[in-house]
């Protein structure tokens, strides 16, 4: 989307720099925030003559925002630590791509958010359902997905437009957060009401017949009141792989900066895609060869993938005085999917064929066979948190606690085709993608599993600051989840319940106002529940666990322009979940490790020149314990004792940076690098590394209208994106978009 330069924010009452101009588009910048307010009020008010002074009344400022998000890549503040807090009081790494990054990049679906996050890897699920890992750990799977704070049912499709931000916290986190978050989670911040008006209309065409429109319409409905209306509606062929969605996001907020303040929001999305389920691969030398284009589509034009996701929010703050307040949330939601999709072979081709000539045979005959899986959830969610601080015994102490309840309502069918299968699909040849075939839809009324869930937490931590530069922080989480689940194919249930407490602890050094140091420790785990099932084999396993161990500092540089983060860190999954081969049961004999570097660099380096930089390298990862021992020499199969966990390389980067050669053009460019790595389930297999070029060019046609060129993937670099065993999905081939933006 297109974005009009903004100037910097400033804080109250310091000096303009001098290469930024006083313009009307200031409060724009500041988002219409008390500051901004404040400072356009005081620009448009009339001199007085020295002597005639008086004393200004006093001001209070209400509705600041946590982040920059629309004006810079540098955020400053985060609600990931179940409070606002500053990212250098964060004793873990943390990667946020702030409106103004996705914007600039054209970020507009959610996974095109983690694609440019270093660390993270894609699976192609055999079900259609992406499983997303962070340092080689499920994300996806065990449902590590966030909005503000609120866990995200992993069953959807996930839009932008209405993201303020995007927060990816790493490491185990499971004392903010409960189960699951080995690797780390993500958390999407939600647009909200603020106290001026002002709306944004963003219109963007590209190629596949990609058809785009945003709109962001903010109202100041009283003093301390505004209506948030967010829409989107998209449309594109994308060469047969079809993407239809549309949403609507409205937000309502009173009280803002007073004692008691509301939110009522409610979140609607609906898609209806036509999935590129997989392309088959050729193996040569051991490396994965990619040869189909990109752009081909070999699936049905009856294949779909649709559904919608449904929520709505009521969030109240209790205001105890300016430092201590108490927050309460409600959400209900529903989300629903259905998947019916091709899963493409190639036919008469030799086993240990290694020639990619055989794909470039127009005339070579694929398969298809069907895929499906149905899916609805509904989720009900009540938390409260308080945020504040103390003076104990002469020292301040920063707390934070809570209590979370939370009901799950699941029904799943992962095999619709074991069930209810469909008419044969007929096959097609290499030449013929997109070719059109269709047959109709017989499936009729799908029997689904059944999984319910309902947990209760509580927590609490506390940041102890012994010395205006030494902080100590420990937490401590109890969960209780309860869960029953029923399968409807064969008639057996099982239930467990599993309680487990959670740690966190960190120590900070902060000598300057702009250098934080910290050390930090931190436990999760995982239930065999995760998955929203279970089985004879795992319904009487406890639960995995996992510990983080990082050193790290985070620095405000540049008069607080640029952000530098860097991180060691040692991730283990000490309690792994493991099939015994002999004994055929489920036992938590594994045991697996990532060590390695985060580094992060996010903000504005001289008033022209803004860059993006988010780099993981992992030089040492590898299963320690595994059922099944040591794989022979040349043995394949899964990764097994001594092996390096598939879909975890070595070295990933994404980066972004901009300048702007002329008053209202603005230039950027980006790489995105991932290192070879293996799929789950072929240890003897890698897909090659790839780098993937991306181009954008601003124009700021005047102070309500700017044009917007992007190319992504500008080499057409032909890559394998995620993997699975015997198949892989092709990163986007290279794509134009034109973006109009109006402010008005």
């Amino acid at each position: 989307m297109a974005h009009r330069p903004r100037p910097q924010r400033r804080k109250a009452g310091a000096a303009q720099p001098r290469s930024q101009s006083r313009t009307p588009l200031a409060p724009l910048g500041a988002l219409a925030a008390g500051f901004g307010l404040a400072s356009l009020a005081y620009a448009q008010a009339p001199s007085q003559p020295a002597q005639q002074e008086q004393p200004l009344p006093q001001v209070r400022v209400t509705g600041t925002p946590e982040t920059a998000s629309k004006d810079s890549f540098k955020a400053n503040r985060t609600s990931i630590g179940k409070g606002n807090q500053a990212v250098r009081d964060v004793p873990q790494s943390m990667t946020v791509h702030t409106e103004r990054l996705m914007d600039d990049r054209n970020l507009d679906d959610f996974r095109e958010v983690l694609r440019t996050t270093s660390g993270v890897t894609f699976q192609a699920g055999e079900t259609g359902e992406e499983d997303v890992r962070l340092r080689g750990f499920s994300l996806f799977q065990a449902g590590d997905i966030y909005v503000d704070g609120v866990r995200d049912p992993a069953l959807q499709e996930r839009d932008t437009f209405n993201h303020d931000r995007v927060e990816v916290l790493k490491g185990s986190a499971s004392m903010l957060f409960g189960r699951g978050s080995t690797g780390g989670v993500v958390n999407q911040v939600s647009k909200q009401p603020f106290l001026m008006t002002q709306h944004e209309v963003d219109l963007t065409v590209g190629s596949g017949e990609e058809y785009r429109i945003t709109g962001d319409f903010n109202l100041k409905t009283g003093e301390n009141a505004a209506l948030r209306l967010n829409a989107m509606y998209h449309d594109a062929d994308k060469w047969g792989a079809q993407v239809h969605k549309k949403g609507i996001a409205p937000t309502y907020r009173f009280g803002i900066g007073e004692k008691n303040e509301f939110s009522i929001g409610l979140y609607h999305l609906e898609f209806d895609n036509r999935p590129l389920y997989n392309h088959p691969w050729v193996v040569r030398d051991g490396k994965i060869q990619p040869t189909l284009p990109a752009k081909n589509y070999y699936g049905m034009d009856s294949d779909y993938n649709k559904g919608k996701a449904t929520y709505g929010t009521l969030s109240h703050i209790f205001r105890f005085d300016g430092q201590n307040e108490l927050k309460t949330v409600l959400r209900h939601g529903r989300y629903e999917r259905d998947l019916w999709a091709s899963v493409i072979r190639g036919v008469g081709i030799p086993a240990g064929n290694t020639s990619t000539d055989v794909y470039k045979n127009p005339d070579q005959p694929l398969s298809r066979t069907e895929k499906g899986r149905r899916g609805e959830t509904d989720v009900t969610y009540l938390g409260t948190t308080y945020t504040g601080v103390a003076d104990w015994l002469g020292v301040k102490h920063n707390l934070v606690a809570g209590a979370e309840w939370m009901k799950e309502d699941a029904k799943r069918n992962n095999n619709t085709v074991q069930t209810n299968p469909g008419p044969t699909r007929p096959g097609t040849t290499v030449g013929s993608p997109d070719d059109g075939a269709w047959i109709p839809d017989t499936r009729g009324d799908i029997p689904m599993n059944t999984f319910k869930a309902e947990t209760f937490s509580v927590y609490g931590q506390n940041t102890v600051e012994l010395t205006p530069h030494w902080k100590v922080l420990a937490g401590l989480r109890y969960d209780h989840f309860e869960y029953d689940f029923n399968n409807v194919v064969n008639g057996s249930g099982f239930g467990r319940t599993d309680a487990l407490w959670s740690h966190r602890v960190g120590v900070l050094f902060q000598p300057t106002g702009w250098a934080s140091y910290h050390i930090s420790y931190g436990t999760s785990f995982n239930t065999s529940g995760d998955t929203y099932s279970l089985s004879a084999a795992n319904a009487n396993i406890k639960p995995e666990e996992s510990r983080n161990f990082e050193i790290g500092g985070k620095f405000d540089l540049l008069d607080n322009r640029l952000f530098v983060g860097a991180a060691l860190f040692y991730t283990e999954k000490y309690r792994e979940r493991n099939t015994d081969p002999d004994l055929n049961v489920v036992l938590l004999s594994g045991k697996r490790h990532a060590a390695g570097l985060d580094i992060d660099v996010a903000g504005r380096i001289t008033p022209k020149w803004e860059a993006f930089a988010s780099y993981t390298w992992i030089p040492e990862a590898k299963i320690d314990k595994h059922a099944s021992g040591e794989a022979a020499p040349g043995q394949g199969g899964a990764q097994v004792k001594g092996d390096r966990p598939g879909l975890t390389p070595k070295h990933m980067a994404s980066l972004w940076t901009t300048y702007r050669v002329l008053p209202a053009l603005r230039l950027g460019a980006g790489l995105n690098y991932r290192s070879e790595q293996s799929p789950e389930g072929q240890r003897l297999l890698k897909a090659k590394s790839f780098t993937t070029l991306d181009l954008m060019a601003e124009y700021t046609i005047n102070e309500m209208l700017s044009l917007k060129f992007n190319v992504k993937n500008a080499t057409d670099e032909l890559y394998a994106d995620s993997l699975y065993r015997g198949f892989y999905a092709p990163g986007a081939p290279r794509t134009y978009q034109m973006s109009l933006k109006a402010v008005f």
